[in-house]
């Protein structure tokens, strides 16, 4: 039993940990939300699970997720992140974080990332109010939108399903159950909510 919470973190301590602190919690810090859409993107094709454990490797390997080192990374630092089991050694999904940095410091200086990234919810978190995992959309008309409008800009591994894993984990969108200790509605009936 997992004591009401949503289902998908099961009981890996980990797993609930991320669930209980992270996940659905706006995100508003530009490195983090970039860190996260990354993160999202090498998870395409694996479990969460997978990239939660692998995450301070990730961190150590792509220098704390700072934009600007990253940016500045070649052939040899690409090279030396493929030789590292701690992550997942996609070459595709390495390059496509180089890009990413590139084209996150675009966007920073231009009109900032957070704000960018926020304009496909208007601003806000979109609550939902999900009884069953069952009824939560793959992607939604907002993910499909940021999916497009982050490919426009040349950034890979963004599609509508990834963008929307990201809203959730960056709470743009909060999809914890109604049954949930995280859903607003059952913090506001708690004692002390």
């Amino acid at each position: 039993m997992n004591d009401g919470r949503c289902a998908w973190c099961g009981t890996d301590p980990l797993y609930v940990a991320y669930h209980d602190t992270e996940w659905g919690v706006p995100e508003r810090d530009p490195r983090a939300l970039w860190e996260k859409l990354v993160l999202d993107g090498f998870q395409a094709g694996l479990s969460w699970i997978t990239i939660l454990r692998k995450r301070a490797a990730f961190r150590e390997t792509f220098e704390g997720f700072d934009p600007e080192r990253v940016a500045r990374w070649g052939e040899p630092q690409v090279e030396s992140a493929l030789k590292n089991p701690g992550i997942v050694r996609h070459r595709g999904k390495i390059e496509a974080t180089v890009k990413g940095a590139r084209l996150f410091l675009e966007i920073e200086s231009a009109e900032g990332f957070t704000p960018f990234i926020w304009s496909f919810t208007g601003g806000r978190t979109i609550q939902n109010a999900f009884a069953s995992m069952k009824e939560v959309p793959a992607s939604t008309p907002e993910s499909a939108a940021m999916s497009k409008a982050l490919k426009k800009r040349g950034f890979n591994f963004c599609g509508p399903v990834i963008t929307y894993a990201f809203m959730q984990a960056c709470g743009l969108v909060n999809d914890h159950m109604t049954s949930c200790p995280c859903h607003p509605r059952v913090k506001a009936l708690s004692p002390g909510g």
